[in-house]
C-alpha cells in the first residue's frame, strides 16, 4: 500500500494522473472451499436450493416416482431445501400418481399438486470429500428416517447433486464406489440385492 501511495504522489506531481482518492480495486469473489464438511456447510448456510422440472429424477430416493405408497410416494412437483444453523429443511410439493400401485408404476402427474410436506434434519454428516467438492458421502438424519448416499457440486458451484436413498435400501451409493450418477448401486429389498435400474440424482439449483 505504501508503494502504491508513493507512486500516486509521484505521478500526480508530474501531471500524469489526477489527484483523487487512492482507492483499492473492488475485491474479486473467491471460489468457495468445498473440500470439507465445514466448507460445504458454510457455503450452503442461509441458501435456498430448488429442484423442479427436468431436475427431478425418475427414482427419487431410489423409488420409482410412479409407485403409489401414499404419503411415502416419491412423485414431486417441486422440492425446496433451505439451510439454517447447519440443518436442512426440506419443503416438498408432491404430485399426483395416476394409475399406480405399490408394485405397478403409474404416471407421476406433476401438474396436479397435493398437500405440501416439510421435514427438518437433526444432523448432517459429510465425509470423504473430494478436493473440488464434486463428490462426498452424506447422511441426512431426520426425526423418523435417514437418507444415505453421495452428493457433489457442479463445477461452477451453482448446482448441488444428491444421489441418496433411504437407510439400508441400497449399496454402492458412495464416492468410494464412483462419482455421483455412476452405475455402482444395488438396491436391497427382502434380503435380496439387485442392480438399480433408474436415475436417483436429484439436482438442486442454488439460489
Amino acid at each position: 500500500m505504501k508503494t502504491k501511495l508513493l507512486s500516486a504522489v509521484v505521478l500526480c506531481t508530474v501531471g500524469l494522473m489526477g489527484c483523487g482518492d487512492d482507492s483499492d480495486p473492488a475485491p474479486t469473489n473467491n471460489p468457495p472451499k468445498l473440500d470439507s464438511q465445514q466448507g460445504i456447510m458454510t457455503y450452503v448456510e442461509g441458501k435456498r436450493m430448488v429442484m423442479e422440472g427436468a431436475n427431478i429424477p425418475s427414482h427419487p430416493n431410489g423409488v420409482n416416482e410412479g409407485l403409489d405408497f401414499g404419503a411415502a410416494s416419491q412423485c414431486y412437483q417441486k422440492v425446496t431445501m433451505s439451510v439454517q444453523a447447519g440443518n436442512f429443511t426440506v419443503d416438498s410439493i408432491p404430485g399426483t400418481i395416476e394409475g399406480g400401485t405399490q408394485t405397478t408404476p403409474g404416471t407421476c402427474n406433476k401438474t396436479l399438486p397435493k398437500n405440501a410436506l416439510s421435514f427438518t434434519s437433526r444432523n448432517v454428516l459429510i465425509e470423504n470429500v473430494a478436493a473440488d467438492g464434486s463428490c462426498f458421502n452424506v447422511v441426512f438424519t431426520y426425526p423418523s428416517f435417514k437418507q444415505v448416499g453421495r452428493g457433489g457440486f457442479s463445477a461452477d458451484g451453482k448446482t448441488l447433486n444428491l444421489e441418496i436413498f433411504f437407510e439400508n435400501a441400497a449399496t454402492g451409493a458412495n464416492c468410494e464406489a464412483g462419482p455421483v450418477g455412476s452405475k455402482t448401486i444395488n438396491l436391497v429389498a427382502n434380503g435380496q440385492s439387485y442392480p438399480f435400474p433408474g436415475n436417483a440424482v436429484q439436482k438442486y439449483v442454488i439460489q
